[in-house]
């Protein structure tokens, strides 16, 4: 069965450094089979942050737009959310934004996780240099089995804690068409604003949920859901930005 749990209530858990196994977020979140990285390697990274927990990821746009999932976002307030960009330990470093809105996709949906995607807008600028940059993000989809990589402070194993650490882990993109055929267990799960990414005994997965899916060097996923981490026959799904991208040009010029 498919995990869709809440994920605020992981806030104050991070607090403490572990995650309790019934507060699993949707993609039950944690970079597995990765490696230490840095900021200044991924310097559009960033820790959305509740009660100074972390608990989610995002991308940096523009100079105060970031770029999140939409089941981050469900039951907060702008005023509870904080940013921390440019550090590669979540709990300190960099610089600490307060929100001024953001806005959920319209047609997000938490039961069939479509239209997973969402824009903050932040209430300082951010300045950028080697640690705090923006990502492009993708105007089309890499080719089926291109090389990925996703980012984040998700936990390491099941109910365990969460690293200080930015981790990495490397994937290969899987195609919406392949994602839901036979060769993978999701069927008609995967719609058409979703993209898939897999490698064996590696995933991104609690409190990796809204990070960044790399490929070119372009941003082109959001992290959303999945079943469990690293299952075999099981991707992680995620956002399709390119699906997106006239929208979050829009709503960043609107927001």
């Amino acid at each position: 069965m498919l995990k869709f749990v809440v994920l605020i209530s992981l806030a104050a858990c991070v607090l403490a450094g572990t995650v309790p196994e019934g507060l699993l977020p949707q993609l039950d979140g944690r970079i597995v089979g990765g490696y230490d990285t840095s900021i200044e390697a991924h310097p559009y990274q960033v820790s959305l942050q509740r009660n100074g927990a972390h608990f989610c990821g995002g991308s940096v746009y523009s100079h105060d737009i970031i770029v999140t999932a939409a089941h981050c976002l469900q039951s907060v307030s702008a005023k509870d959310l904080r940013v921390r960009v440019g550090t590669t330990y979540w709990r300190e470093g960099g610089s600490v934004h307060s929100v001024k809105s953001f806005r959920n996709h319209e047609g997000y949906n938490k039961r069939t996780m479509i239209n997973d995607i969402a824009i903050i807008r932040l209430e300082s600028s951010i300045s950028f240099d080697s640690s705090v940059r923006p990502i492009d993000i993708a105007e089309k989809n890499p080719a089926n089995d291109a090389e990925a990589i996703v980012t984040g402070w998700g936990t390491t194993k099941s109910g365990g804690s969460i690293p200080d650490h930015l981790l990495a882990v490397d994937l290969r993109i899987v195609n919406r068409e392949e994602c839901a055929s036979k060769e993978y267990k999701y069927g008609s799960q995967i719609k058409d604003t979703m993209i898939c990414a897999y490698a064996v005994h590696k995933d991104a997965c609690q409190g990796d949920s809204g990070g960044p899916l790399v490929s070119g060097g372009r941003l082109v996923g959001v992290v959303s859901w999945g079943k469990g981490c690293a299952a075999t026959g099981y991707p992680g799904v995620y956002a399709d930005v390119a699906h997106f991208h006239s929208w979050v040009e829009s709503t960043a010029r609107e927001l």
